[in-house]
């Protein structure tokens, strides 16, 4: 009978164990979902004030003058539309393409990818 005992107060012991690892565990969940930035399509995005300064921090370090292309200022615009990469539907074009798949899309936030679709589905202006 004693040996009954000692094993429901370790059966007990063990269950109040777990219960305790489990809510410390689900308590110190994150209580706020990651939100993900949205662009309104319908505002302007402006080149040299919104995508430009992306190209600025984020892909000159390899696409400088010895890679295309080339996207540091004063020569990104017409590497761009020379060389074919902001051709429409926006979605298939090279850069966007390019933004969001294989090894690129890491160097890019969510939003950075929208404000350049919708740049190029704004007609990819050199505004």
């Amino acid at each position: 009978m004693k040996m009954k005992g000692k094993a429901n107060l370790l059966r007990s012991v063990f269950l109040a164990i777990v219960l305790l690892i489990s809510v410390i565990y689900f308590a110190s969940c994150e209580k706020y979902a990651y939100v993900i930035e949205t662009v309104n399509p319908e505002d302007t995005v402006y080149f040299q004030a919104d995508i430009q300064p992306i190209f600025t921090a984020k892909c000159i370090a390899c696409h400088g003058s010895n890679r295309n292309p080339d996207l540091r200022e004063g020569f990104s615009y017409d590497a761009l539309t020379t060389g074919g990469y902001v051709a429409a539907p926006a979605e298939s074009s090279r850069l966007y393409v390019r933004i969001t798949s294989g090894g690129h899309v890491a160097y890019t936030t969510d939003e950075q990818k929208q404000l350049i679709l919708i740049w190029i589905q704004q007609g990819a202006q050199n505004n």
